[in-house]
C-alpha cells in the first residue's frame, strides 16, 4: 500500500506522516518512510537524532550517483542522459533504519530547467515510480503540495492520497487545487484530514467547501506537538489525542485495500 500525504505548507504534513509510519511499524508492517518535501525533516519527526548521528544526505545530492546512473552531470545543460536511469538498489544502498522502518531523504524536486528533464530530475522520477509501482511493503510519502512531479502512472499507483488541511482559506484552496489534480490523474481514494482545529465551527466550515464525505479525520490543536518538536522527541510517543485519529485514518485505508 502506498500513502501520499500533501497540503499547504505548515499544515502538519510531517507530523501526520510521522504519526502513520510509527503506527503501521508497531502493527508489525513492513514499513518504508520517504521525506519528498524539500523542507522535509520528517527524520527527526520519526525520531532520528540528526545532532548525534548526523545529517542525512538527500539523494538529489548525491552528485556523483546522479552522474553514474544518468551519464550527465548535474545541472549540466543539453546533451544526452538516461531518462529511466536504475533505481532498484537504492533503498538498499542509501536508506537508514529508524524506529523498525526504512527511511529515505530525495530532497528537493527540482523542476526542468531550459526545456529539458534535468539529470537530477530524471532519477528522482524513476525513484519514485519504482517506489509506487514496483515496490510491495507500506510506503509513506511526506510529499510537497501538489502532485505535478508525478507521472500519471506514478500518480495512479498510490493507494490512498491523504490532504491535510488546517482552519485557513489559503490552505482549503490549496486542498481543492491537490484535489483537482488527484482527479485528474485517476487516483481513486483521496480524503483530507483537518489538523490544529480549535472549534466545531471551523470543522463545519472547511467540510462544507471540502465535501462531508471526503473527511477523514480531524485532529485537534496540541501543544504536546509543539512541544515535542522544541525537545526533540518523537511524536509517537508525545502525541496520544493524534493517534486516535491516525489509527482510524489507517483502518480506512485498509479497507479501500
Amino acid at each position: 500500500m502506498k500513502i501520499a500525504i500533501t497540503g499547504k505548507g505548515g499544515v502538519g504534513k510531517t507530523t501526520l506522516s510521522s504519526l502513520l509510519a510509527r503506527e503501521l511499524a508497531e502493527q508489525g508492517k513492513r514499513v518504508l518512510a520517504i521525506d519528498a518535501d524539500p523542507n522535509g525533516n520528517l527524520a527527526e519527526a520519526l525520531g532520528y537524532d540528526a545532532d548525534k548521528d548526523g545529517r542525512i544526505e538527500p539523494l538529489i545530492e548525491k552528485k556523483a550517483l546522479v552522474e553514474e546512473r544518468t551519464g550527465s552531470k548535474p545541472g549540466s545543460m543539453g546533451g544526452y542522459f538516461v531518462l529511466n536511469p536504475r533505481v532498484d538498489d537504492l533503498i538498499d544502498r542509501f536508506s537508514i533504519e529508524v524506529n523498525g522502518m526504512r527511511l529515505m531523504v530525495t530532497g528537493d524536486l527540482k523542476e526542468a530547467r531550459g526545456g529539458c528533464y534535468c539529470p537530477e530530475n530524471a532519477l528522482l522520477r524513476s525513484f519514485l515510480r519504482h517506489l509506487m509501482v514496483e515496490r510491495d511493503e507500506w510506503v509513506v510519502l511526506d510529499m510537497e503540495a501538489g502532485f505535478e512531479h508525478l507521472t500519471r502512472g506514478t500518480a495512479e499507483s498510490v493507494g490512498a492520497l491523504v490532504i491535510v488541511v488546517e482552519p485557513g482559506l489559503r490552505s482549503i484552496k490549496t486542498a481543492e487545487k491537490i484535489s483537482l489534480l488527484a482527479r485528474q490523474m485517476n487516483i481513486g481514494n483521496v480524503g483530507y484530514l483537518i489538523n490544529k482545529v480549535h472549534s466545531e465551527e471551523q470543522v463545519s466550515t472547511i467540510a462544507e467547501r471540502l465535501g462531508p464525505d471526503s473527511l477523514w479525520g480531524v485532529i485537534p490543536f496540541d501543544f504536546k506537538a509543539i512541544d515535542a518538536d522544541f525537545s526533540g522527541c518523537a511524536l509517537y510517543e508525545s502525541c496520544d489525542e493524534m493517534l486516535g485519529t491516525v489509527r482510524e485514518v489507517i483502518e480506512r485505508i485498509k479497507a479501500e485495500k
